[in-house]
Order: structure tokens, then sequence, then C-alpha cells
């Protein structure tokens, strides 16, 4: 009897194995088609010893971008690709060290208006900048710039 057990066990561990060990169906991305079968129709990338760089591309399934940089650290570009809506959607953007990643696009969403009092009360301790020695003004004004820039 234990041995007809051992068999039986033998046989199904076999069975699970050889299951496990067959070759695995290839699952079909949802982006299938033109998205899996895309190539590079255009591609250019400079560098220069100082950092400065620039690059382009273009696939054939309409995604294209491109970028720049005198330095290396801040940075200025645009990309553009077709939405699983149809639509062709474009993204330009600055990079830098003081504002970081920029993005603009007719399809993102804008910051609202900055509300007076914010603005007044920023304006105020621009006035009266903290006596600390750790404050950054400059930061302030930036601050204070980008929010008058929503007012329109």
């Amino acid at each position: 009897m234990f041995s007809k057990m051992m068999i039986a066990a033998m046989a199904a561990v076999m069975v699970v194995s050889g299951v496990l060990a067959a070759p695995q169906q290839k699952r079909i991305s949802p982006l299938g088609g033109a998205e899996s079968q895309a190539v590079i129709l255009a591609q250019e990338h400079n560098h220069d010893p100082s950092g400065a760089y620039n690059y382009r591309y273009e696939t054939s399934n309409g995604i294209a971008a491109q970028q720049s940089s005198y330095d290396g650290a801040n940075a200025a570009g645009e990309y553009s690709y077709t939405g699983p809506d149809g639509v062709l959607y474009r993204v330009a953007y600055n990079a830098d060290s003081a504002y970081g990643f920029q993005p603009q696009g007719a399809h993102l969403p804008v910051e609202p208006p900055v509300p007076d009092h914010v603005l007044k009360s920023l304006e105020q301790i621009r006035a009266s900048p903290p006596r600390d020695p750790e404050f950054n003004l400059a930061a302030l004004d930036a601050q204070i710039a980008r929010l008058r820039a929503t007012l329109g």
C-alpha cells in the first residue's frame, strides 16, 4: 500500500513538473500592433565635453522627442505621442535646479490663481525677511514671481 501511494505521489509530482516546464504561451500586449512593431525612423545625439548636449528621435508609431542642454544640468525639450484616444499629445518642458521639471501641454492641468491674501503675506515677508541666515530670499522671490504669473 505504501509503495502504491509513493508511485501515485511521484506521478503527481512528474505531472506538475511537466506542466510547469512546458513552454508558456506568449501573452499579447493590449498595446500590440503598431506599438510592439515600432521602429526608429530618426535619431540624432551630440555630446560636448563641456556637458552640453542635444538629442532627437522619432519612431514609426508617432512618438517623437528632443532635448537640449547648454551645460548638462539645465535642459529644455519636448515630446509627443498619440494617446489611446487617437489624440496627439505634446509636452514642452524646461528642467533646471531652481524649479525642477516644468512641463506645459494643452492637456495638462493648470495651477489656479493664487489667493490675494497668500500673495500679500509673501510680499510682507519679502519686505521684512527673517534674520535667519538660512532663509533663502531668492527662493521666496521665485515663488512670488511664479504665483504672480498665475494671476494672468
